[in-house]
């Protein structure tokens, strides 16, 4: 997209192409309703997804976000296309212009800005007309990616989810202050943040995000997928290290996990980073696989990270479920956990081994190895004492694991025994089989 794109040819056509104003008519007077039944707030209101409930409730929800958060452009954005869906033309524009001025690179705001303008002109249908029919192949792609984009920010900036809660993040140990959900369905980025033991995690923070060319879970190098599963942040990089097209930074992930390796995925090189000098945002298919923000929200965004620890757990979309139901499935994994652990302990190396599923591998052992190892240490223990803290639950995106029901853990074990001491953090790989979870991978 070329960085002049929407202040040369057009300041119009944005949201009459989006059906917010009928070709030919206003937003106020001139006999011209809004076409309710066709713009994406009606289909937004229609849906089984929950906005603030009323109008008033929406301007109320984006001034909050635009008290806490000045720079939160896109709440800007939404504000000016919601005055102008009520036909209050002078305050959209004002807060259009407003926004304007302080990202002079916005594309989708020029757009959106145009339209106001032409709505203030009776009788602009052949203009209009003219205009939509002259369109280049080049210009006409440009304008569907600002939509595709408005559309996006539409719904996830105005979408909530009321009580539900994600499925996807059941847990976040005492090191784990914030965790990352991606909703590649809706482009949506949400940033959770730990309330306490036994407490449901709080969304804080949600940005609009490009993502992969290409539709679908990554598999190979080159396929212009984003990938879908459960990562974690490995490092930082500044700006001053990396290429222009990588924006203010960088915050890598460790894809392809341990999962993605055994199921024989391929590519590396999958980061969370900011867009491009030059241009706001990217549409919401436009990254060779990665997660791209807005420089703006990016700055934001990476306050909240901590290499090492954070994770990103990425879906086609997240599932927002009755908080009863979440802390059901909270409840069956600590409890798996908590029996293995006493197995464990018991020095019962049958009883312990049965947590294990017959797929289970880690590094250099699959479960017959795996069991004979075991098997071998028991012979020299008379006690050992498991001590599990730090835990984060996730579970797995279906996609992801071919539809298996699995989860992640990541914890701290202390583990103590007549002869052996040692900590470390470790990370668990569960699958449910036969209504009981089971462990399919362990590692440190």
């Amino acid at each position: 997209m070329k960085k002049c794109f929407a202040k040369s040819w057009v300041y119009s056509l944005g949201l009459v192409a989006m059906g917010v104003i009928p070709l030919g008519g206003s937003a106020q007077g001139d006999g011209f309703p809004l076409l309710a039944m066709h713009t994406p707030l009606q289909a937004l209101e229609n849906s089984s997804q929950q906005t603030s409930g009323s109008l008033q409730g929406l301007f109320d929800e984006l001034n909050l976000r635009l008290s806490e958060h000045p720079a939160d452009y896109e709440a800007s954005l939404l504000k000016s296309i919601l005055l102008f869906r009520e036909g209050q033309l002078d305050k959209a524009l004002t807060e259009i212009n407003a926004l304007v001025a302080r990202a002079p690179d916005f594309n989708l705001a020029y757009l959106v800005r145009g339209d106001i303008l032409m709505a203030q002109v009776h009788g602009a249908k052949a203009a209009e007309s003219s205009l939509l029919e002259h369109l280049t192949p080049e210009q006409q792609n440009q304008l569907k990616s600002l939509l595709d984009e408005a559309r996006m920010r539409l719904v996830g900036g105005l979408v909530k989810h009321g009580n539900k809660l994600p499925r996807q993040l059941l847990a976040l140990g005492e090191s784990v202050n914030r965790a990352i959900l991606v909703d590649k369905s809706q482009h949506r980025l949400y940033v959770l943040q730990r309330s306490g033991n036994d407490v449901p995690p709080k969304v804080v923070m949600d940005f609009y995000v490009s993502t992969g060319k290409q539709d679908g879970n990554k598999e190979e190098r080159g396929d212009l997928r984003t990938p879908e599963g459960v990562y974690f942040v490995t490092s930082w990089i500044p700006k001053e290290k990396l290429p222009e097209k990588y924006g203010v930074g960088a915050f890598p992930m460790n894809y392809p996990n341990e999962l993605d390796q055994r199921m024989g995925k391929t590519g590396d090189g999958i980061w969370l980073h900011g867009t491009d000098t030059g241009f706001f945002s990217r549409p919401p298919q436009d990254s060779e696989g990665c997660v791209v923000l807005t420089n703006a929200d990016f700055n934001v965004l990476k306050q909240y990270i901590t290499p090492g620890l954070t994770p990103v757990v990425i879906a086609e979309q997240v599932e927002w479920v009755d908080e009863s139901d979440w802390l059901s499935e909270r409840k069956e994994l600590f409890a798996a956990l908590e029996s293995w652990r006493e197995d464990w302990e018991s020095l019962d190396v049958d009883r312990y081994l049965s947590h294990y599923a017959e797929g289970f591998w880690s590094a250099g052992f699959d479960r017959n190895s795996w069991a004979s190892r075991k098997r071998l240490v028991a012979q020299g223990k008379t006690f050992q004492k498991i001590k599990l803290s730090d835990i984060s639950l996730f579970l797995y995106p279906r996609r992801a694991s071919n539809g298996q029901a699995m989860a992640v853990v990541r914890l701290n074990q202390l583990y103590t025994s007549n002869n052996y001491t040692s900590e470390l953090n470790k990370r668990i790989y569960l699958n449910r089989e036969n209504g009981h979870w089971q462990i399919l991978y362990e590692g440190s």
